[in-house]
């Protein structure tokens, strides 16, 4: 069992075998005693590297998501949220999808650089650019690297469509950006809001803003012409699934055009963490929410890979928790079905050649 930390989620900071990272074994030195004396809850400080790839859109085929290309401007996410299906990723940079991927982050300085050549290759065809798919454009250190104001400038500059996931307040910093946009139908952002229980958020989410602070964003957003939806995701069964009615209820009242979820997803070393997590912090109900999830992972599993499957779940469970938001949007005026949103793409055109009138 793994030992809480104050504001950081993982419990635990096991590495990965998956792509020949080394388990590291005790070797006698005084930092093998480092939790008998600091104490189990040390605080962890974080820390950022530079990243520089060669190329910054990532492109997939997924048949479950509507978008084909996406950026991500940081690897790891300083928000600690124990259930993000990106954790893995870090296992690629040989660090623990543990409390590493929450504390050694890194950042791509280049981006808008990179984005720039690529937005101007002939044989670039326009299609909406989305940003928070793995990790959120919008956690604490973009104050300081604003890395994603770059990418959106540069995207406004040229008339791109891009699509904003965030469970951050952050983004209204960027409305002077975001309005414009939106006036043109080139923009709309989703805002996670998974409970309204401060200290539920709190253990889940431990460094993402409170959530009073993203309805407010909402609002913000949705006032200045923004097309803002909410997403609660991930359901956490016994843990969040009692707020469905509620967060609705608020996200409609904040002007929210829509609102959606996703059952918790528990891939690769995940659910190890996850399940640390919930003997930490839910010691009670572990059982109850584990048993839960694997009903709607298709039974006797954590994870469930499956396109389509994978984000709406399966079986009762999944089926109750769908007729309950269909009768809760409908009780506030949302019609998710009615609300298809359709940027435009036909008034992109390529940056200029000189880089250097951008920024």
């Amino acid at each position: 069992m793994g030992n809480a930390r104050p504001q950081r989620g993982a419990t635990i900071n096991a590495v990965s075998d998956r792509f020949n990272l080394p388990q590291r074994e005790s070797d006698g030195d005084w930092l093998d005693a480092r939790g008998d004396i600091d104490g189990p809850a040390a605080p962890v400080r974080t820390s950022v590297q530079p990243l520089h790839p060669k190329t910054i859109i990532s492109y997939n085929k997924s048949p479950d998501v509507p978008f084909d290309r996406s950026i991500n401007a940081y690897v790891g996410c300083e928000h600690g949220c124990i259930y993000c299906f990106a954790r893995p990723s870090h296992a690629y940079h040989d660090l623990s999808p543990g409390l590493d991927f929450e504390t050694r982050l890194f950042v791509k300085p280049d981006a808008a650089a990179l984005l720039h050549t690529e937005l101007r290759k002939p044989g670039y065809r326009c299609a909406t650019i989305a940003l928070g798919t793995n990790t959120d454009p919008y956690q604490p250190i973009e104050s300081q690297w604003r890395v994603t104001r770059e990418i959106i400038a540069l995207l406004a500059s040229c008339d791109h469509p891009v699509m904003i996931t965030t469970k951050s307040d952050r983004v209204v910093h960027d409305l002077d950006l975001l309005a414009p946009m939106a006036a043109k139908g080139l923009v709309a952002v989703a805002i996670s809001v998974t409970s309204l229980e401060p200290r539920v958020a709190m253990t889940i989410e431990p460094r993402a803003p409170h959530p009073e602070r993203r309805l407010k964003a909402v609002r913000q957003l949705s006032d200045a012409g923004v097309p803002t939806y909410v997403n609660m995701a991930p359901i956490i069964p016994a843990i969040t699934d009692h707020e469905v009615e509620a967060i609705v209820a608020r996200a409609a009242a904040a002007g929210a055009r829509g609102v959606s979820f996703i059952p918790v997803r528990l891939p690769w070393e995940v659910a190890p963490l996850f399940r640390a997590w919930l003997d930490a912090h839910f010691p009670d109900r572990a059982g109850k929410v584990m048993a839960t999830i694997q009903s709607l992972r298709g039974g006797g599993r954590d994870n469930d890979p499956g396109f389509f499957t994978r984000m709406r779940g399966q079986g009762p469970w999944a089926e109750l928790l769908r007729t309950r938001f269909l009768i809760a949007r409908r009780r506030h005026g949302i019609d998710q079905n009615r609300e298809k949103l359709q940027l435009r793409t036909d008034l992109f055109r390529p940056p200029p050649g000189d880089q250097g009138e951008l920024f």
